[in-house]
């Protein structure tokens, strides 16, 4: 989608015309055909927070949709036409998406984002288990100075870990 596009689209949210969204987001996200509990919205701003303000800016609204399409992408790449993912989908469209998980990390996840519990993942799940894996990485990535793969916590980094991943 093309910057004016993206303009325009933020613009039709940005009601009180201050440059920045928050729960305005979840609207924002609708006109674009996906839906999303407010939670997950919350994600996503904590996500692409750049500036850490707790609003989504121009810029950052973005970057947002940028992984949203790769997302997309991947998906639809992945589901050929079906309009869901079974769980070989899922490992598939991660990959293309740049997520690897071990057997144990992906089915935990796709337990927990598997909706209806029938092992299909509609766009919205996979987008929702998406934006947990990249935040996930990106708490990850902050622990892990030194760039080795491997982070030591103590609990309180843990309960802070675990509760920016929150959806």
């Amino acid at each position: 989608m093309d910057t004016g596009a993206l303009r325009e689209w933020f613009s039709r949210v940005d009601l009180d015309n201050k440059g920045n969204i928050s729960a305005q987001l979840q609207a924002a996200l609708a006109v674009g055909n996906l839906k999303f509990s407010i939670s997950i919205v919350q994600q996503m701003i904590r996500m692409y927070d750049f500036d850490g303000n707790g609003h989504m800016n121009f810029e950052e609204f973005v970057a947002l949709n940028k992984f949203l399409f790769q997302v997309q992408d991947a998906f639809s790449a992945s589901s050929r036409g079906q309009g869901f993912l079974a769980p070989d989908g899922v490992y598939e469209a991660l990959k293309i998406v740049g997520f690897s998980l071990d057997s144990p990390s992906f089915y935990t996840v796709c337990e927990t984002f598997d909706q209806t519990k029938k092992g299909r993942f509609l766009l919205d799940s996979f987008i929702s288990l998406c934006i947990f894996v990249q935040s996930a990485r990106n708490l990850f990535n902050s622990f892990d100075a030194s760039k080795q793969g491997r982070v030591t916590l103590d609990f309180n980094q843990f309960v802070y870990c675990a509760a920016n991943c929150r959806i």
